[in-house]
């Protein structure tokens, strides 16, 4: 039994449930006296009997899928031969892998063994039986679960506490789950990261001007320096945010301000969803449009006026790369701007300021913290873009402040190290978890830096 069709047929049972739950809660209280009136109204006790159906079910299903794969793993290692019983664990996880692959068919069975073959075939044989055997384990589960769901509906039940209990802890534990999700991806960067700095200093990572990750994989190889100085790389993402920033958040602030305040309601209702196409374009096509139009025409105006500028530059990137970000600044901050009480803009109006005086000294102090939170949200997203950079500013880890050199970013730079050939536990790929350490760090001190600012200069209203 696919598990598509198991949690189909649950979903039957647990509206099943809430069916009969609620028309035997109906049928039961209809005629009650007043003193057994019920605690709560007829269709809690139907979510009641659903939960009760939902929940059993559901646990089966879950334990099942967690044991599963070790236990028919450890079925099938022991009918293997000794001989291949024996071999290292590493070795051991490969054929084990094989096996598998070849049960679900993700490997020819021409290029394999008998041992194998036959290793296979007992392989689906115990996963054909273990999917049955938990479909019809859910399946009671379920239906036990229902009746005893059924048989609590009375009168002294406080169904409505009941479910509105389960519906907390269900809210509770997916929040706590996007928490330790944050806290797994933290911890994990971190553990790796530590690694790294067990082989490279961290003097010399955080403050080295030499970025060459490429370290040998044999004793005799040559030239592979294995320097691991970051200082360039975040240099050119700092060069390459801040060009990006110059060109997002003066239009895009400009733009927010005139849709909110000057713009009649018939030009504001096809310019901001123009606007907002921006942020749609695929990031890719942003990168062709860097490499292969603002960056010739960079270079070709470069030259005729007797500069040298590189075919990939930090300017190209940093431009092409404020164009897609504008949307992000200008959308929220004409939510912001427009979210500003209408009372306000009147009374300084009323006091005899002018609406550009309006727009200075009331709308932008209120929405101040909303704009704020915009250019943050661009920040982030120009630190974290690839592609444009990849396209259009190349791989170089040049440590200059001339936008028209190559140079090169943090992200481009973790994905660089963690494609190729090289060992895992290498400094050339504990690299990339450093890497992506040091920008969380980054980016938490500018998220800090800029919630002090809004608490300082944040003026509240009624």
């Amino acid at each position: 039994m696919t598990i598509s069709l198991l949690l189909l047929v649950i979903f039957i049972l647990v509206a099943l449930g809430y069916t009969i739950g609620r028309t035997r809660a109906v049928k039961r209280f209809r005629s009650a006296e007043r003193e057994r009136r019920p605690h709560s109204l007829p269709r809690y006790y139907g979510y009641l009997v659903a939960l009760y159906t939902l929940i059993p079910a559901l646990v089966v299903i879950v334990l099942w899928g967690l044991l599963e794969s070790s236990v028919l793993t450890s079925m099938v290692s022991r009918q293997l031969p000794e001989d291949i019983q024996s071999l290292p664990e590493g070795q051991l996880k490969l054929v084990i892998n094989d096996i598998k692959n070849l049960a679900v068919g993700n490997i020819s069975s021409s290029n394999s063994d008998p041992i194998r073959m036959e290793a296979a075939d007992h392989f689906s044989g115990l996963l054909s039986k273990s999917r049955w055997a938990k479909g019809i384990i859910a399946i009671a589960a379920a239906l036990l679960g229902m009746f005893f769901g059924l048989r609590s509906i009375a009168p002294e039940t406080r169904a409505r506490i009941l479910v509105e209990k389960a519906i907390m802890i269900f809210l509770i534990a997916c929040s706590s789950l996007a928490i330790l999700t944050t806290v797994g991806i933290v911890f994990s960067v971190l553990f790796e990261s530590l690694r790294f700095f067990g082989k490279v200093p961290f003097s010399e990572f955080a403050f080295g001007l030499h970025w060459s990750p490429q370290t040998a994989i044999r004793a005799d190889q040559v030239g592979s320096s294995g320097s691991f100085g970051a200082v360039p790389i975040f240099a050119g993402t700092l060069l390459i945010s801040v060009i990006a920033m110059l060109v997002a958040v003066p239009f895009g602030l400009m733009s927010a301000i005139y849709l909110a305040e000057y713009a009649s309601p018939s030009m504001r209702s096809w310019a901001k969803p123009l606007l907002e196409i921006l942020a749609g374009i695929p990031t890719v096509v942003y990168g062709f449009f860097a490499a292969l139009t603002m960056a010739p025409m960079i270079r070709g105006i470069g030259e005729s006026i007797g500069l040298t500028v590189a075919s990939e530059s930090a300017l190209a990137a940093g431009l092409v790369m404020g164009i897609m970000i504008i949307p992000f600044v200008s959308s929220l901050s004409d939510d912001v701007i427009t979210a500003v009480p209408q009372a306000m803009r009147d009374g300084s109006l009323g006091l005899g300021a002018t609406k550009s005086e309006t727009i200075k000294k009331v709308v932008i102090p209120a929405a101040l913290p909303g704009i704020v939170g915009g250019v943050l949200l661009a920040v982030s997203r120009a630190i974290g873009e690839t592609m444009i950079v990849v396209m259009a500013a190349g791989l170089a880890a040049n440590l200059t402040i001339n936008p028209l050199e190559a140079v090169t970013t943090v992200t481009v730079q973790i994905v660089t190290l963690l494609t190729g050939d090289q060992a895992f536990d290498s400094p050339k790929t504990l690299a990339a978890f450093a890497l992506g350490l040091m920008l969380f760090v980054t980016t938490l001190i500018l998220n800090i830096i800029a919630l002090r600012t809004v608490r300082k200069y944040r003026e509240q209203y009624e």
